[in-house]
């Protein structure tokens, strides 16, 4: 028999937060949440209160501490309700305005349908590798419309957002992205980049908690699934640090409704695609009636075209200034062409090419500097994956790439004057 958790009732005055006891669901959550038949809804109704701050710290605790030590939070479909009730939660978008903008501005193009796609990564794979799928998102918008997710630096030394707040000659405002701002940011560009403080303003109640727990909890993994374009994303490209978080994470996505996916794990429990080994991948496809199938397969470098690199030439390990130069001659294309974490950058590029459906188109008319010869080979997954390589390194190439982040530097500054 499933529980109900009881209404907001105040019990510190009118100007404290009315606060929730759970302790119902905390004492049959453990030891054995199956066997008392806790659900998903009840689970993500809990941590809702959280981004109201109508849950006491010591019940916020011992919830995310019942999760991880039951194995819950690393459930589909615990995962899928939790992430939606941190989406709901999350700052108010004029989706309206922001999808007729999207669908104006947007070019299909084979099977992309001219949405918005993120690329992200769950870290704590410990492998301390460069801003990968940052700067693979980057290139990526030089043909797709781009909504990255993603907050400063919480298990590396360079977050996403670090990293381009350290950007030279010019670093990205990003806290002038705002619900407010978001749709003129895809009027001018097609790349955004959604800092997480700014529109889940409601985590900064489990912050300290989190710090305090001293164990990864199930908001190291909502991150990648809470993105709050969600309604408006078509693609997603999701890095899972372990290869039994893939057919997890794969399921949630599925279960929040996303019908175009890739999830991706390195043999090495990386989360991005390897450029060293093997990489386990879980596809969603949409069949014709309008079932998500999940197809797994396997891809490696040379499906690419691409050479293997040991990690250690692709793990600098260096702080967000450094890391952003690196950035910058990777855009400018001041790197050598098989250069170790170029070529890691142009294999997950590559693959959000593939996944958003671009590359299954025959034809090709990219720009100057295209030659337009599409490379029609498919591999693992039924993928053009050399034909990924291709327009990616042609976004470098031709320019592109920095164009494109010369213009979201503009447009964000300009909110500042």
């Amino acid at each position: 028999m499933t529980g109900t958790l009881p209404q907001p009732a105040s019990i510190q005055g009118q100007d404290q937060p009315a606060i929730v006891d759970i302790r119902a669901l905390l004492q049959r959550l453990w030891p054995d949440p199956e066997q008392t038949r806790v659900t998903a809804k009840e689970i993500a109704a809990a941590i809702a209160l959280i981004f109201t701050n109508n849950l006491s710290p010591v019940q916020t605790g011992s919830l995310l501490t019942a999760l991880h030590f039951t194995g819950w939070d690393r459930r589909a479909d615990v995962l899928a309700e939790a992430s939606t009730a941190m989406r709901n939660a999350s700052s108010p978008i004029d989706f309206q305005a922001l999808n007729e903008v999207i669908a104006r501005k947007g070019v299909k193009e084979g099977r992309y349908g001219g949405g918005l796609c993120d690329i992200v990564g769950t870290g704590g794979d410990s492998h301390n590798t460069f801003n990968i799928s940052t700067t693979s998102s980057i290139i990526a918008s030089t043909l797709l419309q781009i909504g990255k997710h993603g907050n400063r630096a919480s298990t590396s030394k360079s977050g996403s957002a670090d990293l381009l707040m350290c950007m030279v000659p010019r670093p990205a405002p990003l806290a002038t992205i705002t619900p407010d701002t978001i749709a003129k940011v895809y009027e001018e560009t097609k790349y955004a980049f959604l800092f997480a403080p700014t529109f889940h303003p409601g985590m900064k109640y489990v912050a300290p908690i989190r710090k305090e727990l001293g164990w990864r909890t199930i908001f190291n993994l909502l991150g990648p699934l809470a993105n709050p374009l969600h309604d408006a994303i078509e693609v997603r490209m999701l890095g899972v640090a372990r290869d039994d978080m893939g057919p997890v994470f794969a399921e949630a996505l599925r279960l929040t409704g996303c019908t175009k996916g890739l999830i991706v794990c390195g043999v090495e429990q990386l989360d991005e695609i390897s450029c060293a080994g093997e990489t386990l991948c879980w596809q969603l496809v949409e069949r014709a009636d309008g079932v998500v199938e999940i197809e797994h397969f396997r891809l490696a470098p040379e499906d690419f075209g691409l050479s293997r690199h040991p990690l250690n030439t692709v793990s600098p390990g260096k702080e967000p200034h450094q890391n952003a130069e690196i950035l910058r001659k990777l855009l400018q294309g001041e790197v050598p062409d098989d250069d170790p974490i170029l070529e890691f950058v142009l294999m997950n590029t590559a693959a959000l090419f593939v996944t958003s459906g671009i590359c299954d188109a025959d034809t090709s008319n990219m720009g100057p500097g295209d030659d337009g010869k599409v490379i029609t080979e498919r591999g693992p997954g039924n993928g053009r994956w050399k034909e990924g390589v291709r327009r990616a390194r042609w976004a470098v190439k031709s320019g592109s790439a920095w164009k494109e982040w010369e213009r979201f530097v503009d447009i964000t500054t300009s909110f500042t004057k």
